[in-house]
Parts: C-alpha cells; structure tokens; sequence
C-alpha cells in the first residue's frame, strides 16, 4: 500500500473537498487517462486495486503513470470506545481527489485496450469517472 515514508504531523483536519481541481487536470505522460468527476477520498487500497485492475488487462503491454497519492492521514477510534479521550489513531491514507482531476495515464497501448483497462479500474472506485484521450494527429 502506498504511504508517505514521513510527514511533519502526524493527524490533520478533515479540511473541505469544494470546487474543481487546481492543477492536474491534463494528459503530461501518456495518451489516454482516468478524470474524476466527483470530490472524494481515494484510499491507497483503492489505488491498488485499480493498478491491479489495468494491469492485470494490459498483460505486459504500455505503461502507467499514477497521478494521485494518498498523503491525508485519516484517524479512526476503535470499535465500542466511549467518547473522549482524544483523537483516534491514524487508520488509513487517503488522496483528496477533486473534480477534473486525472489519476492514472496509460500510454503506448492499443486504444480498445487501454479504454477497457480503464473502464475495469474505474469499477473500483466510489466515484464517478470518465475516460480521457489525447488529440493525437500523424
């Protein structure tokens, strides 16, 4: 799974999710990509899961660029804990992915392969999704 190695603090605040995203919003490496639609938290097992899932389809064809990482601590207290007693332990890292925000490229693969890799990624996560491609003209 994937985690920072080491961070300043260890709990943050939740923080908020609005508006459209401000930077990686365009193809950089590859010809074809993943584009959020919603806001939302992308756990590292979701990043997994999908890497595992385009993967998995491309066999040993193209590459991959994963554009998001989880580096959002998110605490949680244990099962049946009364109230207080500060803040829970960190459980799991997250990605704060907003809308228009493009997380995986594939690249030097066969356009009906790399749209149903993705297409099979896309199932894994909580949110809504759509397929980009680059405008490429030879």
């Amino acid at each position: 799974m994937l985690m920072p190695k080491r961070v300043k603090y260890r709990k943050q605040f939740r923080g908020r999710m609005t508006g459209m995203a401000k930077g990686g919003t365009e193809l950089l490496n590859g010809d074809f990509g993943l584009q959020a639609l919603e806001p939302a938290w992308i756990s590292s097992r979701h990043i997994e899961s999908m890497r595992r899932a385009f993967v998995r389809h491309m066999r040993l064809r193209g590459k991959y660029w994963v554009r998001i990482f989880p580096d959002k601590p998110v605490t949680a207290k244990a099962a049946e804990t009364r109230m207080g007693k500060g803040k829970g332990a960190v459980d799991r890292w997250v990605a704060v992915v907003k809308p228009g925000r493009i997380m995986f490229e594939l690249g030097d693969v066969p356009e009906d392969i790399a749209r149903e890799a993705l297409r099979l990624a896309s199932y894994k996560l909580p949110i809504k999704t759509q397929i980009v491609a680059r405008n490429v003209t030879i």
